[in-house]
């Protein structure tokens, strides 16, 4: 079984784009932790993510143009992923990272405003792109958990599960009491539910780019070596008898 490799882009630059996935983690979580230990007496466990980024935060400088750079690396991987294979459910959840980052663009114009209404326009806003872009990672993992091995397969459900339930308690925490008192203070515990719901599914992104990468990596060492083969008259067949799509199941 080979993987249905799309004519575009080259192979260097489809590995540069998959490896977007991997950056993008790492400069999302980095940026959480450094911005959140900047503000003298932020709480990752009460306070939310969106605050780090909201109007008259200590740290909303240091944070807007990393979120900016967090958006350009999605949609390259989706590119990335978008040109590595013609399989259905890969098109798909490329689909949904290039629309994760384009919604980062959406959102910026509407940031959190602290210490007001929860119903207020701009909070209204905010929080409907949030909901989104949370809802396009699961559906990103509901088809992507179905392109390859079966490790993957499992891995994908069980991040899916625990976004399922860790979205439920943070939704019913913000229901019940953001909504009610405005966004004056998060309920206790918001800002840990919604790190576990944020980087389980920012972890997914840079697993699958690694996925990619490797199937990538392995399928050119076969290509490279059956190249070797025809050219001294060798036998076609490589010194492994598994294509590299089975070496990740």
């Amino acid at each position: 079984m080979s993987v249905d490799k799309s004519p575009w882009p080259s192979p260097m630059l489809r590995r540069v784009l998959l490896s977007c996935g991997i950056v993008s983690t790492l400069l999302y979580l980095s940026t959480d932790i450094i911005a959140g230990t900047m503000w003298k007496g932020y709480s990752f466990t009460n306070q939310a993510v969106s605050e780090l980024s909201a109007v008259g935060a200590p740290t909303r400088e240091f944070v807007v143009p990393l979120y900016f750079l967090y958006s350009v690396l999605m949609i390259a991987f989706g590119l990335g992923v978008w040109g590595y294979s013609r399989k259905r459910f890969l098109r798909i959840t490329a689909g949904l990272m290039v629309g994760i980052g384009l919604l980062g663009f959406v959102g910026y114009p509407f940031p959190l405003r602290l210490g007001v209404a929860e119903a207020e326009f701009t909070n209204t806003i905010h929080t409907i792109i949030a909901s989104v872009t949370g809802r396009s990672y699961m559906a990103a993992m509901g088809f992507g958990a179905f392109a390859y091995g079966r490790r993957f397969r499992l891995y994908s459900i069980g991040t899916l599960l625990v976004l399922i339930v860790v979205g439920a308690l943070a939704a019913f925490m913000a229901g019940t009491d953001i909504t009610q008192r405005g966004f004056t203070a998060p309920p206790p515990w918001f800002g840990l539910i919604e790190r576990i719901d944020i980087y389980s599914s920012m972890i997914w992104v840079a697993v699958l780019a690694s996925v990619l990468l490797r199937v990538e990596r392995l399928d050119m060492q076969t290509s490279s070596t059956k190249r070797v083969d025809n050219s001294s008259g060798g036998p076609e067949e490589t010194h492994s008898s598994k294509s590299p799509i089975y070496l990740i199941n």
